[in-house]
């Protein structure tokens, strides 16, 4: 699994309203550019179903993608049909992380971002992924993705305030 975290200044449901909102994604992600809910799904729910947009250079795919976790304020996880990966979020207020500070109780959060293999990916996705057209260190790409995101995540939300 690889992982990257940080505090943002501001309540986990701040945090929550942006991440879970996948039409957003690509105002923090590096390759993400959004996504759309389908079959009547209007926001984040287990089992809610979404394409999301992505974008390396000038290639531009669809993922097609399933709520699978759904804690407002506190979780959110999703699974990639194609690359059979698990992207999530899980929020922590500051004051229940470990050495966390008490005056901070409800103003600050620990925002965990991950991602994590959860099957095999279909055979064309890791042709395509080999070939070099999505970079040459794409596991590299995607570890460092995840600490730019939450950056951009902190950037936003703390901006917003």
């Amino acid at each position: 699994m690889d992982r990257a975290e940080l505090t943002v200044e501001a309540p986990p449901e701040k945090v929550w309203e942006l991440v879970s909102d996948i039409t957003r994604a690509g105002e923090w992600s590096p390759e993400a550019t959004g996504g759309r809910w389908r079959d009547g799904a209007t926001g984040a729910a287990v089992g809610a179903r979404f394409v999301g947009g992505n974008r390396h250079g000038k290639l531009r795919w669809s993922t097609h993608c399933r709520v699978t976790e759904c804690e407002p304020g506190r979780r959110f996880t999703f699974v990639v049909t194609e690359s059979k990966t698990a992207w999530g979020w899980i929020l922590t207020p500051a004051d229940e992380t470990p050495g966390g500070a008490g005056d901070t109780a409800g103003t600050a959060t620990r925002v965990v971002a991950w991602r994590e293999s959860v099957g095999k990916t279909l055979l064309p996705i890791r042709l395509v992924q080999r070939s070099g057209l999505l970079g040459t260190d794409r596991e590299g790409m995607m570890r460092d993705g995840l600490t730019r995101s939450l950056e951009r995540v902190k950037s936003i939300v703390e901006g917003s305030r």
